[in-house]
């Protein structure tokens, strides 16, 4: 799903992401199951839901920042609230509160969103470490590699289906 407002300017460009749009479905993802599993503890499903939140916020407040640190400073804070989201998600199939079909989904599609943020940072932290550019952030990157991997995904889009064989058929 695409992810815009009406309104454009320098600072929106994270919505351009696919790492943020795979963030965003993720969030998506959690949401529904956690509204359909009424059985989950009301506090566990707010922290499962403020913890796959937090993945897209911190790569959106990262961007922001507009400094190459900073943003890959945010999106290790990100890529901790993937740990956390995976640990809280383990913890509701252990208890039996989620099943080991959706866990399974749920599990797959945030190892994809999580090898995505991998895959930025590391290739952020590479331009980086060479002096590659500057220390702010760039509108028109010029690195076609980095350029793909920020707006190119091969991934069709998830349909919010929590099955796994619903989104392989939408």
């Amino acid at each position: 799903m695409r992810y815009e407002t009406e309104l454009r300017n320098k600072n929106r460009g994270y919505m351009n992401l696919i790492v943020w749009q795979k963030a965003m479905d993720l969030f998506g993802l959690v949401w529904q199951l956690i509204d359909e599993e009424a059985k989950i503890d009301f506090k566990l499903r707010s922290q499962l839901a403020d913890a796959t939140q937090s993945i897209s916020a911190n790569i959106s407040e990262g961007y922001g920042r507009r400094s190459i640190n900073e943003y890959i400073q945010f999106l290790y804070y990100a890529l901790g609230s993937m740990a956390e989201t995976t640990t809280r998600a383990i913890g509701l199939n252990q208890t039996k509160q989620i099943s080991d079909a959706r866990f399974h989904d749920l599990d797959v599609f945030h190892y994809e969103v999580e090898n995505c943020l991998l895959r930025l940072i590391e290739k952020l932290e590479q331009k980086r470490d060479k002096g590659e550019g500057t220390s702010r952030i760039a509108e028109d990157d010029e690195d076609p590699d980095l350029l793909f991997l920020l707006q190119h995904s091969n991934t069709p889009p998830l349909h919010y289906s929590i099955t796994t064989s619903a989104r392989t058929n939408a």
